[in-house]
């Protein structure tokens, strides 16, 4: 999970460089309305669309080789799951244009609600990939 994490957060940075959550790509994106509420405020964008529904369809390649059950699919969403939340913030962590330091409420706009040092979606996706994980261990 580390590991793939490291090489999308790398790749975002190549792709989106100091200006987070896809602020100037070309793809549309939609800012108001019960889809933003839904996303924490922040623009619901085609390219966070496209690399969520590519990562989903990678995750799920073991399907082909093994049967399909709650407790795999539970353990592929909490992988998924908590890969974003490394991967989000290794993608602050070696960005050259944030870094560490750089990690707070003031200097990132698009995660607006934080708790403690972290924004408030670390807490959630800990909690939801550790419960997912934890069904799905005998999947293995």
């Amino acid at each position: 999970m580390v590991f793939l994490a490291f090489i999308l957060a790398f790749w975002e940075i190549q792709i989106e460089g100091k200006d987070g959550w896809a602020a100037k790509l070309p793809g549309w994106r939609i800012k108001k309305g019960w889809i933003a509420k839904l996303t924490g405020g922040r623009p619901l964008t085609g390219y966070h669309v496209f690399m969520t529904l590519f990562l989903i369809a990678i995750l799920h390649l073991p399907l082909f080789f093994v049967p399909w059950s709650w407790q795999l699919e539970c353990l592929l969403i909490g992988f998924y799951l908590g890969m974003l939340l490394v991967e989000d913030f290794l993608w602050f962590a070696f960005n050259p244009y944030y870094g560490i330091r750089s990690f707070r409420k003031r200097k990132i706009w698009w995660h607006k609600r934080w708790w403690g040092p972290v924004p408030d979606f670390y807490w959630i996706l800990l909690v939801i990939a550790t419960v997912l994980i934890y069904l799905g261990r005998t999947a293995i």
